[in-house]
């Protein structure tokens, strides 16, 4: 349907090209492995067998996840107004804004733009950051 006569191709040489694209088509399809983890996946709810009981499904068997328990909440709003504080006296203003930009999700490069500053000024503030913040929470960690 695709081959035109008027074209300088003769319609050997275009099938040809067609039958060998297919083929390659095909090749890379069959090894590209795309459904891979659908095809060999392990259900949760197969029954498996222990040693003197009874048939369980495995989700029975895995721990449930970590849960919030709501005693540990304010504690959690302390330690964070905490980190707060330690921030405005550790940081300098460009670090804490820095910080703040990035921790709002901007890379590197708007956060530059942003502030009229270099790439590397910032990735300097941040790791200067890391440096701050590290050391405080090993000096916090020996007092507790």
């Amino acid at each position: 349907m695709d081959f035109r006569e008027n074209k300088e191709a003769s319609f050997r040489v275009f099938a040809e090209l067609c039958i060998i694209r297919q083929m390659i088509t095909a090749i890379k399809t069959a090894t590209r492995q795309k459904h891979l983890p659908l095809n060999t996946y392990v259900s949760l709810a197969r029954p498996t067998f222990n040693e003197g009981e009874t048939e369980r499904p495995l989700n029975e068997l895995l721990h449930p996840g970590y849960t919030i328990d709501p005693l540990e909440l304010p504690i959690s709003s302390e330690e964070i107004e905490n980190i707060k504080y330690c921030f405005n006296e550790l940081l300098s203003s460009l670090e804490a804004t820095v910080l703040s930009l990035y921790m709002e999700g901007n890379s590197y490069q708007d956060i530059a733009r942003t502030l009229d500053r270099h790439v590397k000024s910032i990735d300097n503030a941040l790791q200067r950051v890391k440096r701050k913040l590290d050391l405080h929470l090993k000096k916090s960690n020996e007092l507790a």
